[in-house]
């Protein structure tokens, strides 16, 4: 009995693969229409001196916080969030 345990075993995982998988797709009205509407900003990993260089000086400069330090640059249209000096979001602003 326990020697035909293992190739049980080994037989229930080869076919568990074989098992059909099912999945749902998900649509959201207007997703097409916001993302085309956004505004160009930092990318993820940019450096605050390349922000400045590319988007000018920002409005409001907020102090870093916390560790890791995570400070906050504000523009007009988006802010900037940066763990030490690099990019690790920016988000638009409503």
């Amino acid at each position: 009995m326990f020697r035909r345990l293992p190739a049980l075993l080994i037989s229930a995982l080869v076919a568990v693969p074989a098992l059909p998988a099912a999945a749902e797709t998900l649509l959201l009205d207007g997703v097409e229409q916001a993302s085309s509407s956004t505004t160009q900003r930092p990318s993820r990993g940019m450096t605050m001196d390349k922000v400045a260089a590319t988007w000018g000086q920002p409005a409001t400069k907020n102090s870093a916080v916390g560790d890791p330090p995570i400070s906050r640059w504000e523009y007009s249209n988006f802010v900037v969030y940066f763990e030490y000096s690099r990019v690790i979001h920016a988000v638009q602003k409503n």
